[in-house]
Protein backbone atom coordinates (compact mmCIF):
# COMPACT_ATOMS: atom_id res chain seq x y z
CA UNK A 1 0.00 0.00 0.00
CA UNK A 2 1.56 3.42 -0.82
CA UNK A 3 2.93 6.11 1.94
CA UNK A 4 -0.29 8.76 1.87
CA UNK A 5 1.51 11.94 0.58
CA UNK A 6 2.09 14.70 3.46
CA UNK A 7 -0.36 16.69 2.38
CA UNK A 8 -3.08 14.03 2.26
CA UNK A 9 -2.26 13.35 5.75
CA UNK A 10 -2.57 16.91 6.48
CA UNK A 11 -6.26 17.35 4.74
CA UNK A 12 -7.45 13.98 6.40
CA UNK A 13 -6.40 14.79 9.95
CA UNK A 14 -8.01 17.49 10.18
CA UNK A 15 -12.16 17.12 12.03
CA UNK A 16 -13.75 18.26 8.98
CA UNK A 17 -13.64 19.32 5.78
CA UNK A 18 -14.94 22.48 5.02
CA UNK A 19 -17.00 24.61 2.08
CA UNK A 20 -14.75 27.04 0.30
CA UNK A 21 -16.45 29.95 0.01
CA UNK A 22 -16.10 33.63 -1.48
CA UNK A 23 -11.73 32.95 -0.62
CA UNK A 24 -12.65 31.62 2.66
CA UNK A 25 -12.74 27.86 4.63
CA UNK A 26 -16.18 27.75 5.89
CA UNK A 27 -17.72 25.08 8.31
CA UNK A 28 -21.94 24.09 7.48
CA UNK A 29 -24.06 26.98 8.99
CA UNK A 30 -25.97 24.29 10.14
CA UNK A 31 -22.65 22.64 11.90
CA UNK A 32 -23.56 19.33 10.48
CA UNK A 33 -21.08 17.14 8.42
CA UNK A 34 -21.19 13.85 6.56
CA UNK A 35 -18.90 10.76 7.48
CA UNK A 36 -16.58 10.08 3.91
CA UNK A 37 -15.49 6.35 3.65
CA UNK A 38 -12.91 4.84 2.07
CA UNK A 39 -14.78 2.16 -0.53
CA UNK A 40 -11.10 -0.69 -0.30
CA UNK A 41 -12.01 -0.92 3.11
CA UNK A 42 -15.25 0.50 4.44
CA UNK A 43 -13.83 2.97 6.99
CA UNK A 44 -14.28 6.29 7.57
CA UNK A 45 -11.37 8.75 6.71
CA UNK A 46 -12.70 12.01 7.51
CA UNK A 47 -15.90 13.70 7.27
CA UNK A 48 -17.10 16.91 4.99
CA UNK A 49 -19.39 19.65 6.21
CA UNK A 50 -23.11 18.94 5.23
CA UNK A 51 -24.37 22.32 3.53
CA UNK A 52 -27.67 23.10 2.84
CA UNK A 53 -29.79 25.78 1.69
CA UNK A 54 -28.03 28.45 3.62
CA UNK A 55 -24.37 27.82 2.61
CA UNK A 56 -26.00 27.62 -0.96
CA UNK A 57 -27.09 31.51 -0.47
CA UNK A 58 -23.47 32.28 0.52
CA UNK A 59 -21.88 30.37 -2.27
CA UNK A 60 -24.15 32.03 -5.54
CA UNK A 61 -24.07 35.86 -3.08
CA UNK A 62 -20.17 35.46 -3.23
CA UNK A 63 -19.75 34.04 -6.47
CA UNK A 64 -22.66 36.98 -7.73
CA UNK A 65 -20.11 39.59 -6.00
CA UNK A 66 -17.19 38.39 -7.66
CA UNK A 67 -18.82 38.58 -10.96
CA UNK A 68 -19.20 42.30 -10.85
CA UNK A 69 -16.45 43.37 -8.62
CA UNK A 70 -13.66 40.69 -8.72
CA UNK A 71 -12.45 41.52 -12.18
CA UNK A 72 -12.49 38.97 -13.01
CA UNK A 73 -15.25 38.75 -15.80
CA UNK A 74 -13.70 42.26 -17.25
CA UNK A 75 -9.87 41.70 -17.03
CA UNK A 76 -7.95 41.17 -20.59
CA UNK A 77 -8.25 37.68 -21.50
CA UNK A 78 -4.55 37.28 -21.76
CA UNK A 79 -4.32 38.34 -17.54
CA UNK A 80 -7.15 35.84 -16.99
CA UNK A 81 -5.56 33.24 -19.51
CA UNK A 82 -2.12 33.75 -16.79
CA UNK A 83 -4.06 33.26 -13.48
CA UNK A 84 -5.39 29.90 -15.22
CA UNK A 85 -2.42 28.70 -16.63
CA UNK A 86 -0.99 29.09 -13.18
CA UNK A 87 -3.43 27.06 -11.62
CA UNK A 88 -2.68 24.02 -14.69
CA UNK A 89 0.61 24.27 -13.49
CA UNK A 90 -0.33 23.70 -10.07
CA UNK A 91 -2.24 20.97 -10.94
CA UNK A 92 0.47 18.91 -12.29
CA UNK A 93 2.96 19.63 -9.47
CA UNK A 94 0.00 18.32 -7.12
CA UNK A 95 -0.96 15.52 -9.22
CA UNK A 96 0.16 12.89 -6.61
CA UNK A 97 -2.00 14.26 -3.33
CA UNK A 98 -5.12 15.03 -5.85
CA UNK A 99 -4.59 11.34 -7.07
CA UNK A 100 -4.20 9.89 -3.80
CA UNK A 101 -7.18 11.39 -2.70
CA UNK A 102 -9.35 10.42 -5.40
CA UNK A 103 -8.47 7.20 -5.01
CA UNK A 104 -9.51 7.16 -1.52
CA UNK A 105 -12.69 8.70 -2.20
CA UNK A 106 -13.84 6.49 -5.02
CA UNK A 107 -12.23 3.78 -4.89
CA UNK A 108 -9.97 3.59 -8.57
CA UNK A 109 -6.82 2.00 -9.00
CA UNK A 110 -4.36 4.98 -8.11
CA UNK A 111 -2.80 5.01 -11.97
CA UNK A 112 -5.84 5.83 -13.38
CA UNK A 113 -6.04 9.08 -11.42
CA UNK A 114 -2.39 9.53 -11.45
CA UNK A 115 -1.85 9.53 -15.36
CA UNK A 116 -5.54 9.12 -16.56
CA UNK A 117 -7.56 11.80 -14.57
CA UNK A 118 -5.71 14.41 -12.95
CA UNK A 119 -3.51 15.40 -15.70
CA UNK A 120 -6.82 15.66 -17.90
CA UNK A 121 -7.92 18.75 -15.86
CA UNK A 122 -4.50 20.48 -16.18
CA UNK A 123 -4.79 19.52 -20.15
CA UNK A 124 -8.67 20.77 -20.21
CA UNK A 125 -7.97 23.97 -18.06
CA UNK A 126 -4.75 24.64 -20.79
CA UNK A 127 -6.95 23.49 -24.01
CA UNK A 128 -9.86 26.14 -22.83
CA UNK A 129 -7.40 29.35 -21.86
CA UNK A 130 -5.84 28.55 -25.18
CA UNK A 131 -8.79 28.40 -27.01
CA UNK A 132 -10.28 31.99 -24.76
CA UNK A 133 -6.94 33.45 -25.90
CA UNK A 134 -7.82 32.94 -29.62
CA UNK A 135 -11.08 33.80 -30.00
CA UNK A 136 -13.17 36.40 -31.26
CA UNK A 137 -15.50 37.66 -28.96
CA UNK A 138 -17.32 40.52 -31.46
CA UNK A 139 -18.54 39.85 -35.24
CA UNK A 140 -19.66 42.40 -36.93
CA UNK A 141 -23.10 42.52 -39.06
CA UNK A 142 -22.91 43.55 -42.49
CA UNK A 143 -26.62 45.29 -42.56
CA UNK A 144 -27.90 47.75 -44.30
CA UNK A 145 -28.35 50.93 -42.66
CA UNK A 146 -26.99 50.10 -39.79
CA UNK A 147 -23.69 49.34 -37.62
CA UNK A 148 -24.30 46.39 -36.05
CA UNK A 149 -21.91 43.99 -34.36
CA UNK A 150 -22.47 40.70 -31.92
CA UNK A 151 -20.54 40.63 -28.83
CA UNK A 152 -19.86 37.37 -26.67
CA UNK A 153 -20.17 37.76 -22.94
CA UNK A 154 -19.66 35.49 -19.74
CA UNK A 155 -22.96 34.60 -18.19
CA UNK A 156 -22.05 35.70 -14.78
CA UNK A 157 -22.60 32.54 -12.05
CA UNK A 158 -22.57 28.93 -13.42
CA UNK A 159 -23.30 25.88 -11.14
CA UNK A 160 -22.10 22.59 -11.20
CA UNK A 161 -23.32 19.66 -10.24
CA UNK A 162 -20.61 16.77 -10.15
CA UNK A 163 -21.23 12.93 -9.91
CA UNK A 164 -19.05 10.52 -7.81
CA UNK A 165 -17.62 8.22 -10.91
CA UNK A 166 -15.09 11.08 -12.24
CA UNK A 167 -15.12 14.08 -9.48
CA UNK A 168 -11.59 15.55 -10.08
CA UNK A 169 -11.90 15.09 -13.78
CA UNK A 170 -15.66 16.30 -14.44
CA UNK A 171 -14.67 19.38 -12.11
CA UNK A 172 -12.26 20.43 -15.08
CA UNK A 173 -14.41 19.07 -17.60
CA UNK A 174 -17.04 21.69 -16.20
CA UNK A 175 -15.50 24.74 -15.08
CA UNK A 176 -12.93 25.11 -17.35
CA UNK A 177 -14.45 26.67 -20.07
CA UNK A 178 -16.38 28.81 -17.72
CA UNK A 179 -13.70 30.03 -16.19
CA UNK A 180 -11.63 30.53 -19.34
CA UNK A 181 -15.18 32.54 -20.36
CA UNK A 182 -14.90 35.11 -17.83
CA UNK A 183 -17.93 33.42 -15.38
CA UNK A 184 -17.71 32.94 -11.75
CA UNK A 185 -18.65 29.47 -10.58
CA UNK A 186 -20.37 27.21 -7.81
CA UNK A 187 -19.40 23.46 -7.34
CA UNK A 188 -21.37 20.95 -5.40
CA UNK A 189 -19.28 18.12 -5.93
CA UNK A 190 -21.00 14.64 -4.74
CA UNK A 191 -21.66 13.74 -1.00
CA UNK A 192 -19.26 10.48 -1.65
CA UNK A 193 -16.42 12.08 -2.99
CA UNK A 194 -15.71 15.85 -2.60
CA UNK A 195 -12.16 15.76 -1.48
CA UNK A 196 -10.45 16.53 -4.44
CA UNK A 197 -12.83 19.48 -5.36
CA UNK A 198 -11.91 20.95 -2.25
CA UNK A 199 -8.28 20.32 -3.23
CA UNK A 200 -8.57 22.02 -6.38
CA UNK A 201 -9.91 25.10 -4.79
CA UNK A 202 -6.85 25.37 -2.59
CA UNK A 203 -4.73 25.45 -5.62
CA UNK A 204 -6.59 27.99 -7.40
CA UNK A 205 -6.23 30.47 -4.45
CA UNK A 206 -2.25 29.65 -4.56
CA UNK A 207 -2.85 30.27 -7.86
CA UNK A 208 -4.41 33.77 -7.45
CA UNK A 209 -8.15 33.31 -8.79
CA UNK A 210 -9.94 36.34 -6.82
CA UNK A 211 -11.96 35.15 -4.22
CA UNK A 212 -15.44 34.40 -4.87
CA UNK A 213 -14.84 33.39 -8.16
CA UNK A 214 -14.44 29.63 -7.72
CA UNK A 215 -16.73 28.21 -4.87
CA UNK A 216 -17.83 24.88 -3.46
CA UNK A 217 -20.54 23.64 -0.96
CA UNK A 218 -20.32 20.00 -0.14
CA UNK A 219 -23.29 18.27 0.85
CA UNK A 220 -26.10 15.54 0.15
CA UNK A 221 -27.55 15.99 -3.48
CA UNK A 222 -31.20 16.61 -2.30
CA UNK A 223 -30.11 19.62 0.00
CA UNK A 224 -27.11 21.31 -1.32
CA UNK A 225 -27.52 20.12 -4.93
CA UNK A 226 -31.64 20.84 -4.59
CA UNK A 227 -31.12 24.35 -3.42
CA UNK A 228 -28.42 25.05 -5.69
CA UNK A 229 -30.70 24.00 -9.31
CA UNK A 230 -33.21 25.78 -7.89
CA UNK A 231 -31.54 29.21 -7.29
CA UNK A 232 -32.90 31.88 -9.01
CA UNK A 233 -28.98 33.91 -8.41
CA UNK A 234 -27.46 31.43 -10.72
CA UNK A 235 -27.38 32.19 -14.74
CA UNK A 236 -26.13 28.56 -16.11
CA UNK A 237 -26.29 25.10 -14.88
CA UNK A 238 -24.57 22.05 -15.53
CA UNK A 239 -24.98 18.83 -13.92
CA UNK A 240 -24.06 15.20 -14.96
CA UNK A 241 -25.99 12.51 -13.51
CA UNK A 242 -28.80 9.81 -14.09
CA UNK A 243 -31.57 11.06 -15.79
CA UNK A 244 -34.24 10.90 -12.92
CA UNK A 245 -32.55 13.41 -11.08
CA UNK A 246 -31.46 15.21 -14.39
CA UNK A 247 -34.90 15.57 -14.89
CA UNK A 248 -35.37 17.55 -11.77
CA UNK A 249 -33.06 19.82 -12.26
CA UNK A 250 -34.49 20.71 -15.47
CA UNK A 251 -37.82 21.39 -13.89
CA UNK A 252 -35.78 23.24 -11.26
CA UNK A 253 -33.50 25.07 -14.14
CA UNK A 254 -36.91 25.69 -16.00
CA UNK A 255 -38.92 27.72 -13.11
CA UNK A 256 -36.22 30.18 -13.14
CA UNK A 257 -35.43 30.18 -17.21
CA UNK A 258 -32.23 29.50 -16.53
CA UNK A 259 -30.33 27.39 -19.28
CA UNK A 260 -29.31 24.09 -18.20
CA UNK A 261 -26.90 21.40 -19.88
CA UNK A 262 -27.52 17.51 -18.84
CA UNK A 263 -24.98 14.93 -18.93
CA UNK A 264 -27.01 11.96 -18.20
CA UNK A 265 -26.27 8.20 -18.10
CA UNK A 266 -25.97 5.95 -20.72
CA UNK A 267 -25.72 2.00 -21.96
CA UNK A 268 -23.55 1.65 -24.81
CA UNK A 269 -23.17 -0.87 -26.98
CA UNK A 270 -20.08 -2.49 -29.07
CA UNK A 271 -21.03 -3.83 -32.29
CA UNK A 272 -18.52 -6.57 -32.74
CA UNK A 273 -18.26 -8.30 -36.82
CA UNK A 274 -16.59 -11.80 -37.45
CA UNK A 275 -13.43 -9.68 -39.34
CA UNK A 276 -11.75 -8.40 -36.10
CA UNK A 277 -8.79 -9.53 -33.86
CA UNK A 278 -11.34 -11.76 -31.57
CA UNK A 279 -8.88 -11.60 -28.47
CA UNK A 280 -7.78 -8.18 -28.80
CA UNK A 281 -11.58 -6.90 -29.11
CA UNK A 282 -12.08 -8.87 -25.73
CA UNK A 283 -9.31 -7.34 -24.23
CA UNK A 284 -10.36 -4.00 -24.94
CA UNK A 285 -13.97 -3.78 -23.81
CA UNK A 286 -12.82 -5.78 -20.66
CA UNK A 287 -10.81 -3.26 -20.06
CA UNK A 288 -13.48 -0.86 -20.60
CA UNK A 289 -16.18 -2.13 -18.31
CA UNK A 290 -13.40 -2.57 -15.66
CA UNK A 291 -12.41 0.70 -15.94
CA UNK A 292 -13.45 2.36 -12.64
CA UNK A 293 -14.88 -0.67 -11.68
CA UNK A 294 -17.34 -0.44 -14.41
CA UNK A 295 -18.86 3.00 -13.51
CA UNK A 296 -18.68 5.14 -16.19
CA UNK A 297 -21.86 6.19 -18.16
CA UNK A 298 -20.52 5.54 -21.83
CA UNK A 299 -18.86 2.37 -21.27
CA UNK A 300 -19.68 0.01 -23.70
CA UNK A 301 -21.99 -2.41 -21.77
CA UNK A 302 -24.29 -4.60 -24.15
CA UNK A 303 -21.65 -6.50 -26.39
CA UNK A 304 -23.84 -7.59 -29.56
CA UNK A 305 -21.22 -10.21 -31.26
CA UNK A 306 -21.84 -11.57 -34.74
CA UNK A 307 -22.74 -15.41 -34.04
CA UNK A 308 -19.73 -16.64 -35.69
CA UNK A 309 -17.52 -15.75 -33.46
CA UNK A 310 -19.97 -15.42 -30.09
CA UNK A 311 -18.35 -18.80 -28.46
CA UNK A 312 -14.60 -17.49 -29.34
CA UNK A 313 -14.93 -13.78 -28.12
CA UNK A 314 -17.20 -14.63 -25.06
CA UNK A 315 -14.02 -17.73 -23.82
CA UNK A 316 -11.38 -14.96 -24.75
CA UNK A 317 -13.26 -12.16 -22.47
CA UNK A 318 -14.38 -14.91 -19.95
CA UNK A 319 -10.31 -15.90 -19.75
CA UNK A 320 -9.59 -11.95 -19.54
CA UNK A 321 -12.03 -10.96 -16.79
CA UNK A 322 -11.37 -13.63 -14.50
CA UNK A 323 -7.82 -12.37 -13.90
CA UNK A 324 -8.30 -9.33 -13.45
CA UNK A 325 -6.16 -8.13 -10.12
CA UNK A 326 -8.80 -6.82 -7.49
CA UNK A 327 -7.66 -4.34 -4.53
CA UNK A 328 -7.28 -1.77 -2.62
CA UNK A 329 -6.74 1.36 -5.33
CA UNK A 330 -3.57 2.38 -3.14
CA UNK A 331 -2.02 -1.08 -4.03
CA UNK A 332 -0.01 -1.11 -6.57
CA UNK A 333 -0.85 -4.36 -7.75
CA UNK A 334 -4.87 -3.56 -8.23
CA UNK A 335 -6.49 -3.26 -11.36
CA UNK A 336 -9.93 -2.85 -10.84
CA UNK A 337 -10.66 -1.37 -6.94
CA UNK A 338 -14.25 -1.29 -5.43
CA UNK A 339 -17.26 0.58 -6.38
CA UNK A 340 -18.31 3.40 -4.62
CA UNK A 341 -20.56 1.99 -1.83
CA UNK A 342 -22.35 -0.70 -0.58
CA UNK A 343 -25.15 1.54 -1.79
CA UNK A 344 -23.84 0.95 -5.49
CA UNK A 345 -22.39 -3.06 -4.70
CA UNK A 346 -26.10 -3.43 -3.58
CA UNK A 347 -27.60 -1.81 -6.84
CA UNK A 348 -24.92 -3.66 -9.02
CA UNK A 349 -25.35 -7.49 -7.27
CA UNK A 350 -29.50 -6.19 -7.49
CA UNK A 351 -29.51 -5.96 -10.99
CA UNK A 352 -27.60 -9.15 -11.69
CA UNK A 353 -30.24 -10.98 -9.89
CA UNK A 354 -32.84 -9.71 -11.45
CA UNK A 355 -31.24 -10.00 -14.62
CA UNK A 356 -30.61 -14.28 -14.14
CA UNK A 357 -34.58 -14.24 -12.77
CA UNK A 358 -35.47 -13.00 -16.37
CA UNK A 359 -33.71 -15.66 -17.97
CA UNK A 360 -30.23 -14.22 -18.68
CA UNK A 361 -27.21 -17.12 -19.40
CA UNK A 362 -24.82 -16.52 -16.84
CA UNK A 363 -21.37 -16.68 -18.56
CA UNK A 364 -19.13 -15.40 -16.28
CA UNK A 365 -20.51 -15.22 -12.50
CA UNK A 366 -19.27 -12.32 -10.69
CA UNK A 367 -20.47 -10.85 -7.14
CA UNK A 368 -18.60 -10.53 -4.08
CA UNK A 369 -15.11 -11.74 -3.80
CA UNK A 370 -14.67 -15.01 -1.17
CA UNK A 371 -11.25 -14.08 -0.11
CA UNK A 372 -11.43 -12.59 3.59
CA UNK A 373 -8.57 -9.80 2.22
CA UNK A 374 -11.73 -7.71 0.73
CA UNK A 375 -13.64 -7.83 4.22
CA UNK A 376 -14.85 -4.29 4.76
CA UNK A 377 -14.43 -2.70 1.25
CA UNK A 378 -17.19 -2.66 -1.11
CA UNK A 379 -15.74 -5.15 -4.06
CA UNK A 380 -17.69 -6.88 -6.85
CA UNK A 381 -16.45 -9.20 -9.73
CA UNK A 382 -17.06 -8.46 -13.02
CA UNK A 383 -19.91 -10.50 -14.69
CA UNK A 384 -21.20 -11.10 -18.17
CA UNK A 385 -25.04 -12.47 -18.66
CA UNK A 386 -26.24 -13.13 -22.46
CA UNK A 387 -29.67 -13.81 -23.82
CA UNK A 388 -32.71 -11.42 -24.60
CA UNK A 389 -32.35 -7.57 -25.49
CA UNK A 390 -35.50 -7.09 -23.77
CA UNK A 391 -33.70 -8.32 -20.11
CA UNK A 392 -33.55 -5.78 -17.54
CA UNK A 393 -29.49 -5.91 -18.08
CA UNK A 394 -29.66 -5.21 -21.69
CA UNK A 395 -32.23 -2.60 -20.90
CA UNK A 396 -31.01 -0.36 -17.58
CA UNK A 397 -27.77 0.88 -16.78
CA UNK A 398 -26.06 -1.27 -14.28
CA UNK A 399 -22.79 0.66 -13.19
CA UNK A 400 -20.50 -1.62 -12.36
CA UNK A 401 -18.14 -4.28 -14.08
CA UNK A 402 -20.38 -5.48 -16.29
CA UNK A 403 -21.71 -6.44 -19.61
CA UNK A 404 -24.45 -8.73 -21.33
CA UNK A 405 -23.80 -10.14 -24.56
CA UNK A 406 -25.81 -10.44 -27.54
CA UNK A 407 -25.38 -12.34 -30.90
CA UNK A 408 -26.25 -10.90 -34.44
CA UNK A 409 -26.33 -12.37 -37.86
CA UNK A 410 -26.12 -8.96 -39.97
CA UNK A 411 -25.22 -5.62 -39.69
CA UNK A 412 -28.97 -4.17 -39.91
CA UNK A 413 -29.61 -6.46 -36.91
CA UNK A 414 -26.96 -5.22 -35.18
CA UNK A 415 -28.33 -1.93 -35.57
CA UNK A 416 -31.45 -2.59 -34.58
CA UNK A 417 -30.12 -3.91 -31.63
CA UNK A 418 -27.81 -0.71 -30.26
CA UNK A 419 -30.80 2.18 -31.77
CA UNK A 420 -33.50 -0.01 -29.40
CA UNK A 421 -31.76 1.69 -26.11
CA UNK A 422 -33.41 4.88 -24.94
CA UNK A 423 -30.24 6.08 -24.11
CA UNK A 424 -28.22 7.58 -26.47
CA UNK A 425 -24.37 8.60 -25.14
CA UNK A 426 -21.99 6.56 -26.71
CA UNK A 427 -21.52 3.48 -29.09
CA UNK A 428 -18.97 1.89 -30.65
CA UNK A 429 -17.92 -0.39 -33.85
CA UNK A 430 -15.45 -3.11 -34.56
CA UNK A 431 -14.40 -4.67 -38.18
CA UNK A 432 -11.61 -4.18 -40.64
CA UNK A 433 -14.15 -2.91 -43.27
CA UNK A 434 -13.68 0.85 -42.74
CA UNK A 435 -16.52 1.55 -45.16
CA UNK A 436 -18.87 -0.78 -43.10
CA UNK A 437 -17.11 0.39 -39.77
CA UNK A 438 -18.19 4.38 -41.15
CA UNK A 439 -21.52 3.21 -42.06
CA UNK A 440 -22.44 1.55 -39.11
CA UNK A 441 -20.96 4.63 -36.67
CA UNK A 442 -23.61 7.14 -38.48
CA UNK A 443 -26.76 4.61 -38.45
CA UNK A 444 -25.94 4.35 -34.77
CA UNK A 445 -28.00 6.58 -32.63
CA UNK A 446 -25.80 8.36 -29.77
CA UNK A 447 -24.00 11.49 -29.44
CA UNK A 448 -20.90 9.47 -30.22
CA UNK A 449 -19.68 6.62 -32.26
CA UNK A 450 -16.34 5.19 -32.12
CA UNK A 451 -14.49 2.84 -34.68
CA UNK A 452 -12.40 -0.13 -33.09
CA UNK A 453 -12.08 1.31 -29.96
CA UNK A 454 -14.21 2.75 -27.00
CA UNK A 455 -14.18 5.08 -24.35
CA UNK A 456 -12.08 7.80 -26.60
CA UNK A 457 -11.82 11.20 -25.31
CA UNK A 458 -10.09 14.16 -26.91
CA UNK A 459 -9.66 17.91 -26.26
CA UNK A 460 -11.39 19.54 -29.63
CA UNK A 461 -13.68 16.58 -30.00
CA UNK A 462 -17.45 17.21 -29.00
CA UNK A 463 -18.44 15.07 -26.46
CA UNK A 464 -22.52 14.65 -25.63
CA UNK A 465 -25.66 12.42 -25.29
CA UNK A 466 -28.65 12.68 -26.96
CA UNK A 467 -32.62 11.07 -25.46
CA UNK A 468 -31.96 9.92 -21.80
CA UNK A 469 -28.19 10.83 -22.39
CA UNK A 470 -28.60 14.27 -22.26
CA UNK A 471 -29.80 17.82 -23.76
CA UNK A 472 -28.55 21.21 -23.72
CA UNK A 473 -24.98 20.49 -25.27
CA UNK A 474 -22.20 18.65 -24.36
CA UNK A 475 -18.17 18.68 -23.18
CA UNK A 476 -14.38 18.93 -24.69
CA UNK A 477 -15.31 20.91 -28.16
CA UNK A 478 -15.10 24.44 -28.75
CA UNK A 479 -19.08 24.50 -29.19
CA UNK A 480 -18.52 23.98 -24.98
CA UNK A 481 -16.74 27.18 -24.57
CA UNK A 482 -18.89 29.21 -26.16
CA UNK A 483 -22.17 27.71 -24.31
CA UNK A 484 -20.44 29.69 -21.69
CA UNK A 485 -21.04 33.33 -23.18
CA UNK A 486 -23.84 34.87 -24.02
CA UNK A 487 -24.51 36.61 -27.26
CA UNK A 488 -25.03 40.13 -27.50
CA UNK A 489 -26.23 42.55 -29.99
CA UNK A 490 -25.21 45.85 -30.53
CA UNK A 491 -26.61 48.30 -33.14
CA UNK A 492 -26.73 51.64 -34.27
CA UNK A 493 -28.69 53.15 -37.13
CA UNK A 494 -26.92 55.36 -39.53
CA UNK A 495 -28.72 58.55 -40.60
Amino acid sequence: MQTLHEAVQAMLSSEAQRHFIGGEWVGAQSGKTIPVNDPGSGKEITRIAAGDATDVDSAVAAARTAFRKSGWATMPVNDRAVILHRLADLIDKHVEPLAQLESLDVGKPLAQAQFGDVPNVSQTLRYYTDLSVHTRRAEPIAVSGYEARSIRVPYGVCAFIIPWNFPILLVGWGVSPALAAGNTVVIKPPEDASLTALYFCKLAKEAGVPDGVINVVTGYGEEAGAALAEHPGINRMSFTGSPEVGRLIAESCGRNLVPVKLELGGKGAAILFNDIDVSAAATALSGAITLNSGQVCCTATRWIVHESIMDRFVDSATSVLSQVAIGHGLDASTQMGPVISEKQRKRVLGYIERGEQEGANVLLRGGVPDSLEFDGGYYVRPSLLGGSPDNVCAREEVFGPFAFVMPFSDEDEAIDLVNRSNYGLANSVWTADLERANRVAEAMVAGNSWINAHNVFVHGIPYAGCNLSGMGGGVLGPDTFFDYLRPQSIVRPLG
